[in-house]
């Protein structure tokens, strides 16, 4: 049998989590070649680029889709267990399929084509040319990445998420040049404020920080974003920063829309929080690099052209 898609391993690994017993890739992988019947030459195939084995790469993401859309969960980094959800959807094979296809449409990203007019949302794979696929790609990785940042933040402390939202709007220029511009506040009686970043050396200027540690279907209300402007107004700051690892409710939102021109709030929900680590690379490390070239124009006009 030929190695199976991620697609076709994801229910087949769902199944196997049934029994509650938490797992990790490695574990999977023997009882999945006995489901597909696989051969030890197909265990060893590598991809031709060097990314290592197809067989377990396809594990990884069919476990990373598994628990990007609830059926499966990670209490700890590389380690994935069913949720209720999982054991309801492990029990028909349709179900299972119809909540993933809707997964998919919610994780779709508009793609970026050479035509404007084209929308690849419409296109099969084979229909996308190779540098929507890979943008596409791009775009999905980068979706999966994101869910890693996250389950691993909430595997975290507190504290240490106090201390990561601090590090992180440094690591976006917060700041400057400011001799410990930013300071994570005493963890009790810290009036609502978890961190003070210095805008200049006389701190004048002071932006502050309020970190909650949320799991992702908990959203911050409308009445915490209120306690938030409060506790600025005590501390004197017209600058505050709310971050999240789950959402905003719609009030929160508005309630933030609708606060005094004197005071300016940001809102910082997971996926944006994620968008922020990766982009600016706190605690991420560069796999690999693909670099695509194409024709210098200019290079190549002031060349004479043949006579035809």
């Amino acid at each position: 049998m030929a190695i199976p898609n991620h697609e076709k391993i994801q229910y087949e690994a769902l199944k196997l989590l049934t029994d509650n017993v938490p797992r990790r890739k490695a574990d999977l992988v023997e009882p999945l070649a006995k489901v597909f019947e696989l051969t030890d030459e197909d265990l060893r195939k590598e991809y031709e680029s060097g990314n290592g084995l197809v067989f377990e790469n396809r594990i990884s993401w069919a476990l990373s889709y598994l628990n990007m859309s609830g059926v499966a969960r990670k209490p700890k980094r590389g380690l994935y267990v069913i949720t209720e959800l999982g054991h309801e959807l492990s029990k028909d094979l349709l179900k299972f399929k119809e909540h993933i296809d809707q997964k998919y449409k919610e994780w779709e990203i508009p793609k970026r084509t050479t035509d404007t007019t084209l929308d690849t949302n419409t296109l099969s794979e084979d229909e996308r040319t190779p540098e929507e696929s890979l943008y596409t790609s791009y775009e999905e990785i980068r979706n999966s990445v994101y869910q890693d940042i996250l389950d691993t933040i909430l595997s975290k402390t507190p504290r240490e998420f106090e201390k990561l939202v601090v590090s992180l709007l440094q690591k976006m220029g917060y700041g400057g040049e400011v001799t410990d511009s930013a300071i994570v506040t005493p963890y009790t009686n810290d009036k609502g404020i978890d961190g003070i970043i210095k805008e200049d050396v006389l701190g004048f200027g002071t932006i502050c920080i309020q970190a909650k540690k949320y799991s992702l279907d908990n959203p911050v209300g409308s009445d915490a974003v209120q306690r938030f402007v409060g506790a600025l107004a005590q501390a004197r700051s017209s600058k505050g920063v709310l971050i999240t690892t789950s959402s905003f409710t719609s009030s929160a939102i508005r309630f933030v829309q609708d606060v005094s021109s004197n005071t300016k709030i940001v809102l910082i929900d997971g996926k944006k929080l994620a968008n922020y680590i990766y982009d600016y690379s706190l605690g991420m490390q560069t796999e690999r690099t693909l670099e695509i070239k194409k024709l210098d124009g200019d290079f190549w006009d002031n060349l004479q052209d043949e006579i035809i």
